[in-house]
């Protein structure tokens, strides 16, 4: 009967103690995340005369090359999500990052174990005059059940779950970031491809109209009518072209293996068919998103702010280590010497009760952790900020840059229409024998180098439009959920 009271007083105490337990677990040490401001614009600096995203506009977010109606890009960018190692890796590190958040998880749950165990053994025979001496071989079967369960007195492992959690988004980030980055790449690299050989188209048919040119010289010079100077100067200037165009294979060669590499297939797998005729079509215009915009859609700065709210979860799991934390490890099994009556009650053991451990003296860790935390923090806070003026820096660089190449290109356009007329009212004066050839040399020298230039002018049109829609974004819409 003292036993059955001791024991209810026990019992007494664990259920207050239980109850203590549940009132404690409400605290949660550290600060709650607020997201860091940041003073944005109600528009960019240079969009002055540049169209604002509307929702009918004619873009797909989910395939943002699409603006460019190309069905080889289309093709081409599709096998990016699939194929590139580089976003592999990082779909990898995001599953990584959700098996962490299930690990924290697992913290708030108490662990059970089980053991199962039958021993032989036999005194040693030195121990004869022993008292209790047993010289016959002992059996021992044991069972029995354990857990072990420390509750969430301080937040810890609520701090924990928060920071794995952000973890988790920010790598979820990170593979919308890979994936922008690669397929802008291969945009860039194939439109690079398609001026190559425009250019070589145009430096193929100049060296047709070279070849009449000198043609035309050398039956002057049959005649009487020029040098032989002329003539070496006519071959010298066709043969230095058809250089020039033979020297284009080797950056034609180079983007197409960087584009295998972001499809994911060796440079021998792969290659792109030049066309006859390049037409490339005129620049596709692109809507503009309004700054404060850009701190949802694009995937390198909502990765910025999930790290911002990871550093801010630690705080709290760092402060939580001042506090004691309690262990609760219950135990229940069977013992016994016979197997037949292991699971009578006489054989039954268990044990229960609460075990309480906290820092006395730790020569100042737990505050230098803590201050690392801080530190961190204060960090990622920086990085981020610096993200988004990066990210607007780059929109402006865009649309200037567009802006100034738009202006650039009428204006070159221009002098490519002069230099033609010049060329061939050249061409014109040396068959009438008023001019020289040097006159015509020049003026084809004249005439060659701005249609490459109208060409370069134009690339970099379009490689800075790809650039903008990568600092809008691209087809990044919110964190996964």
């Amino acid at each position: 009967m003292i036993t059955l009271e001791n024991n209810m007083i026990y019992y007494r105490k664990f259920t207050v103690c239980i109850v203590l337990i549940a009132i404690f677990s409400g605290c949660t040490m550290g600060p709650d995340y607020v997201k860091p401001k940041m003073e944005v614009a109600s528009s960019f600096k240079e969009q002055e005369g540049w169209k604002v995203a509307q929702p009918k506009d004619d873009v797909s977010r989910d395939q943002w090359w699409s603006i460019f109606h190309d069905s080889v890009l289309d093709s081409l960018i599709s096998q990016v999500a699939v194929s590139n190692q580089n976003i592999l890796s990082a779909e990898a590190s995001y599953r990584q990052a959700v098996a962490l958040v299930q690990q924290a998880d697992a913290s708030y749950y108490p662990t059970l174990n089980g053991n199962a165990s039958a021993i032989r053994s036999k005194p040693a025979s030195n121990l004869t005059n022993t008292l209790n001496y047993n010289p016959n071989y002992n059996t021992a079967y044991r069972g029995s059940l354990s857990a072990s369960w420390i509750p969430d007195l301080w937040g810890s492992i609520k701090r924990s779950v928060e920071a794995s959690k952000a973890g988790a988004d920010s790598s979820y980030a990170s593979i919308e970031a890979a994936k922008l980055s690669s397929q802008s790449l291969l945009a860039q690299d194939y439109y690079l491809i398609r001026f190559l050989d425009a250019k070589k188209i145009l430096l193929n048919e100049t060296c047709k109209s070279y070849e009449q040119v000198l043609q035309l010289t050398k039956n002057q010079y049959d005649a009487g009518i020029v040098t032989r100077s002329d003539v070496i100067n006519a071959e010298t200037q066709l043969k230095s072209t058809q250089v020039q165009s033979v020297d284009l294979d080797i950056q034609r060669a180079q983007y197409e293996h960087a584009i295998a590499i972001l499809i994911g297939k060796a440079p021998i797998e792969f290659s792109i068919t030049p066309l006859p005729n390049v037409a490339l079509g005129d620049i596709p215009a692109v809507p503009l998103e309004i700054p404060s915009a850009l701190l949802e859609r694009r995937p390198d700065i909502a990765s910025a702010e999930r790290l911002v709210a990871q550093a801010n979860a630690q705080i709290g799991v760092a402060e939580a280590a001042f506090y004691p934390s309690l262990t609760i490890a219950p135990t229940f099994g069977y013992q016994s010497t016979q197997l037949s009556n292991l699971l009578d009650t006489p054989a039954r053991f268990w044990s229960i009760g609460p075990a309480l451990a906290g820092p006395i003296f730790d020569g100042g860790l737990r505050k230098a952790q803590k201050d690392a935390t801080i530190a961190a923090y204060d960090q990622s806070v920086a990085k981020y900020k610096q993200t988004v003026l990066t990210a607007f820096q780059q929109v402006e660089d865009n649309l200037v840059t567009l802006r100034t190449l738009e202006n650039e290109f009428a204006l070159q356009s221009s002098v490519v229409n002069s230099a033609n007329d010049a060329l061939q009212l050249a061409v014109n004066q040396y068959k009438a024998g008023i001019v020289n050839y040097i006159n015509v040399s020049n003026a084809q020298n004249v005439a060659l180098a701005n249609e490459i230039n109208a060409l370069n002018i134009q690339s970099l049109r379009f490689n800075s439009t790809i650039g903008l829609i990568v600092a809008l974004g691209g087809n990044w819409n919110s964190l996964h959920k």
